[in-house]
């Protein structure tokens, strides 16, 4: 994935005064999904994103590929139904990124047993086919050898039940990388500054700025779509300068603590917490991410800040429930997203009955807007988009062929080990670390990776910037900032000499990555 390349292809299409068929808005799960999809039936397809591919929300979920225990709790069936036929797809199509994980619902009362036990089982139904293993009772016992950190007073057992696992920026990289394997013409910090119209109103094409080179572009194509996610608004005045406000930001919080906090390859999951939420502490690369909160915010912005409440309830709640209980000081990263939830009603402010499910919207001006939905169903809000564009322009739909497309790097049998997000390209990687024996050492002493990473990131994956290595192609910012702190004056030289970049480049980048790493950090 080349992006000097991808943008001469850009310049090629204008000089030609020629169409794209689909230019997408945004880089994160939902743009990647519309992109692939429409890839997967022949379209021509421009993807902009104004930072890095899942810079934002996207990046910051509870890494889980799931049906959605609690939304069928909400009586969101049909979410659940297409959320698990999803899943099931995804850890087919990228087993290098998924693996099925173990969740155990400790049980305190006859109470608990009987509802969470009755709502898992048609949980296990509903996946059908694609289900990831059986839910069940177990003892007191099995339930501590599980989770070997769980309060015992009061505990009558547990539930076991099983979900998908993921990394999320990984994916978005794959996706991108898998997008770009079938013809896409993916960008990074390629902003929109506006969009064009015909003599009638309708959209057919934008102008973007490309961040990194300083230089302006035209674009003209047969659809535009706004996959912008909580910034959907900004793109939609845009189109018309008084469209109401459709996106309401919903904030989610989540702690990283160390694994041994839980202990054990299980994840933990407390289906009730005191203000009705769902709480997980879930293992992800030998960390223990806790959370999440679900609290509305006023403005969309790029890094959101989690709030002292935020971190209060999670840990007081995953104290009830651990045999430590954790503290700030414990804390090696705190990270926020933001839902991009519909706008509730006039006078609601209750996130949780808002419904999840995505909804794909046409203006008069026909620019297609997808909001809402969640990581797993990215595909099918891909899928569905693509079909608007169809309906829209009054063509006969090609058939989507997104369902089975494995992603880049795809391996039936991934290698286990540092490298094994990278899927198949971990073999290229390995021959970078032979031919530079420097690039083979590791970062940080307490980490696995390696310079060849960091040399890759830029060659590959179009990594820009120091945040882009540290927070998205390897994920130490979210897993232990003062680790990344400690990587990034290494990290910077090495994408200095890959980039032609010189002294004050690097300066300038550790300033910026310094003062946004603190932010994952808690004040103590």
């Amino acid at each position: 994935m080349n992006r000097k390349k991808n943008l001469s292809r850009v310049e090629k299409v204008e000089e030609s005064g020629d169409n794209w068929d689909l230019v997408v808005i945004g880089g994160g799960s939902s743009g990647l999904g519309v992109a692939l999809d429409a890839l997967s039936r022949g379209l021509r397809v421009l993807l902009l994103e104004k930072s890095d591919f899942a810079k934002g929300t996207s990046s910051r979920s509870t890494k889980l590929v799931h049906g959605g225990v609690r939304y069928l709790a909400q009586g969101e069936v049909g979410l659940v139904f297409e959320a698990l036929k999803e899943r099931g797809r995804l850890l087919k199509n990228a087993p290098h990124l998924t693996e099925n994980q173990p969740f155990v619902i400790p049980l305190y009362t006859l109470f608990d047993r009987l509802k969470y036990g009755i709502g898992l089982k048609i949980y296990d139904w509903m996946a059908g086919g694609l289900r990831l293993g059986k839910s069940r009772f177990i003892s007191p016992e099995e339930t501590q050898r599980r989770l070997p950190k769980i309060r015992m007073e009061k505990l009558r057992g547990g539930i076991v039940y099983h979900d998908g696992q993921f990394d999320d920026a990984r994916l978005a990289l794959m996706l991108a990388r898998t997008c770009d394997d079938m013809g896409g013409c993916m960008l990074n910090y390629a902003k929109v500054t506006e969009l064009s119209k015909d003599a009638s109103g309708r959209i057919n094409g934008l102008r973007f700025r490309d961040l990194i080179g300083k230089k302006n572009y035209r674009v003209k194509a047969k659809t535009v779509v706004n996959a912008t996610g909580v910034f959907a608004d900004k793109i939609l005045r845009m189109d018309q300068p008084d469209a109401p406000k459709m996106i309401q930001p919903s904030q989610g919080v989540h702690l990283v603590l160390e694994g041994s906090f839980l202990g054990g390859n299980d994840a933990l999951m407390i289906p009730e917490t005191s203000d009705g939420r769902v709480l997980f502490a879930v293992p992800w690369q030998g960390k223990l991410v806790v959370g999440t909160t679900d609290t509305l915010r006023k403005k969309p912005k790029m890094e959101p800040q989690p709030l002292s409440s935020e971190i209060t309830f999670i840990l007081e709640t995953a104290g009830q429930y651990l045999e430590k209980a954790p503290r700030r000081e414990d804390v090696l990263s705190v990270f926020a997203g933001l839902r991009p939830l519909a706008a509730p009603k006039e006078g609601s402010t209750k996130t949780k009955e808002i419904s999840r499910s995505h909804k794909v919207i046409v203006s008069d001006s026909q620019l297609i807007t997808i909001t809402g939905g969640k990581w797993t169903t990215f595909r099918k809000m891909g899928e569905d988009t693509v079909d608007a564009h169809y309906k829209m322009h009054g063509i006969n739909p090609v058939e989507s062929k997104s369902a089975g497309r494995r992603l880049h790097g795809y391996q039936e049998f991934p290698e286990a080990g540092p490298l094994q997000l990278y899927g198949s390209d971990a073999a290229t990687i390995r021959k970078l670390q032979e031919s530079h024996p420097e690039w083979a050492q590791p970062i940080h002493p307490d980490y696995p990776y390696t310079g060849a990473e960091v040399v890759w990131a830029v060659r590959e994956e179009m990594a820009q910037t120091v945040e882009d290595f540290l927070s998205r192609r390897c994920r130490i910012l979210l897993l232990d900032a003062k680790a990344a702190l400690h990587m990034a004056p290494k990290v910077a030289e090495l994408m200095a000499a890959e980039l032609g970049k010189d002294a004050d480049w690097i300066m300038s980048e550790l300033e910026e990555f310094y003062k946004l790493a603190k932010k994952y950090l808690i004040q103590i």
